[in-house]
């Protein structure tokens, strides 16, 4: 049967994953990702070292499965976006990538909502003007490093940039055009108006791509480096998290996929769109279906940071018990009461995304006393990322979305405190994933559309099984229920603090 690869361009790692239809997963590949934040809100990666990651990747993939590379069909490559690579005219790299939760152009963003009204703009762009912009940031290199602005030739995003090392053919998928800002979601086509707005001339914005269209074919160049063979069908790739959601079977309005990744994200599907500045709007995988969400700064790497930073005394006693850092402070946090004993936590590290769309906004610990401890400052970090989730659904029903059924997948829905944290805060059920691998296998399943190996959407969800529901505690509910609104509050009262007239 036929084989499939899907690539994912992550924050934290590039991940590989090969599928044979119509079920079995014949490998899966990790390589890590450097992070860099050179300055506070900066967040940058470098592109090349994702491209290093996709060859070897590829190649373990094909050493560990004995397959022949004439058996893989299809590569579909997903990412995080709108993540902004720049080539110039050569082709080379401009700069390192500004990753989409780089907060650097909250004086941008206030330029743009001056020249255009936010009502006009996001009636254009199914998006509002905001920190994610690709627009936003291009402007802050016009004013911060006017020398690479003036040789941009090429602009796009994470995948893009993959699938044009993989075939030479430059194209924008049409989420990263969409997110980006450039695409009338009346007409669904780039619109020459909106790219003029970020400053860029039209010809830097390569064609517009549908997911599940083949764009070009693997080049001599690109099968050295991979081990794919010469030809090998490549299509236009995902959205990470919409990859992801289509793995997880999120195909029908009510669904609701919670993504816990380096950050955190919220999807839902709808059948019109509906443009709303506090959240983000994207195509589904499925044609003629939309995707609302929203995604945090962070999540995941707020985490991360945390036990870099601030845990290594604690890598001891997690050793003799067999467990990881993550693991071992989940086991001091189960010792301490919702809620912290008083201690609360806005996760806002790098500003925050939706539904605040605020650069300035940061993180507070409130309520620290000295009989606080290392558990009941991880507790505070799960709860807070949990009260982030709950008010994006909040403002799903504002909206007026169904939010009938919670799906938690990725690498934190593996710790089985922060999904009940999240069961209890939200006051429902949530079902967790099991053998979901992430946003590839949604990438592997979009290249079986593309190129005619299979015609059904939902298959991806062979490779995935349903696990354990869990319930919320009615105890823990009210408790939660309180905290939230202390938790809206804090931030609203700090507000001023970090937005001085």
């Amino acid at each position: 049967m036929s084989c499939l690869l899907g690539i994912d361009i992550g924050t934290t790692s590039t991940i590989g994953i090969l599928i044979r239809l119509p079920n079995q997963v014949l490998g899966l590949v990790s390589r890590p990702v450097t992070l860099s934040s050179p300055r506070p809100g900066w967040t940058e990666e470098s592109p090349e070292q994702w491209w290093q990651n996709v060859g070897e990747i590829s190649q373990a993939l094909l050493a560990e499965s004995a397959i022949d590379p004439s058996e893989i069909v299809g590569v579909g490559v997903t990412g995080m976006l709108p993540a902004i690579v720049l080539l110039d005219e050569n082709g080379q790299l401009l700069r390192p990538c500004i990753q989409q939760s780089d907060g650097r152009c909250g004086q941008q963003v206030e330029q743009m909502r001056a020249e255009m009204p936010g009502d006009d703009f996001i009636q254009q762009a199914g998006n509002g003007i905001n920190q994610q912009l690709v627009g936003a940031k291009i402007r802050w290199l016009e004013q911060h490093e006017p020398e690479v602005f003036s040789r941009i030739a090429t602009v796009f995003g994470s995948y893009d940039y993959i699938n044009w090392k993989l075939t030479g053919e430059k194209r924008i998928e049409q989420n990263q055009a969409l997110e980006a800002g450039f695409v009338n979601v009346k007409t669904n086509q780039i619109d020459d108006q909106l790219v003029s707005f970020a400053h860029l001339p039209r010809r830097s914005v390569p064609p517009l791509a549908h997911s599940h269209q083949v764009i070009g074919r693997v080049h001599a160049q690109a099968a050295h480096h991979t081990g794919l063979a010469i030809g090998t069908p490549v299509i236009g790739g995902a959205a990470d998290m919409i990859a992801s959601a289509l793995g997880a079977g999120v195909i029908a309005p009510g669904d609701i996929l919670l993504k816990f990744g380096g950050s955190v994200d919220v999807l839902t599907v709808s059948a019109s769109a509906r443009p709303d500045p506090r959240l983000y709007l994207d195509y589904h995988l499925i044609p003629d279906l939309y995707m609302p969400n929203g995604c945090m700064s962070t999540g995941g790497s707020g985490l991360n940071w945390f036990i870099d930073n601030f845990a290594g005394q604690h890598q001891p006693q997690a050793m003799q018990q067999g467990l990881s850092l993550h693991q071992y402070l989940d086991t001091l946090a189960a010792k301490r009461p919702p809620g912290s004993e008083g201690l609360l936590c806005l996760p806002y590290f790098l500003g925050e995304k939706t539904p605040l769309h605020d650069p300035r906004a940061r993180g507070v610990f409130f309520g620290l006393t000295l009989s606080h401890d290392a558990g009941h400052v991880w507790r505070a970090l799960l709860e807070a990322y949990a009260y982030a989730i709950f008010h994006h659904i909040e403002t799903l029903r504002d909206i007026g979305y169904p939010t009938q059924r919670f799906i938690v997948s990725d690498g934190g829905s593996g710790s089985r405190l922060w999904m009940q944290i999240v069961a209890d805060v939200l006051g429902a059920p949530v079902q967790r994933l099991e053998g979901h691998p992430g946003s590839c296998l949604g990438a592997a399943w979009t290249a079986a559309i593309g190129v005619g190996a299979s015609d059904d959407w939902n298959g991806a969800s062979a490779f995935v099984r349903f696990g354990e529901t869990i319930a919320p505690q009615p105890a823990n509910v009210e408790v939660y229920r309180q905290g939230y609104l202390l938790f809206r509050a804090l931030y609203e009262r700090n507000k001023p603090l970090t937005h001085p007239e």
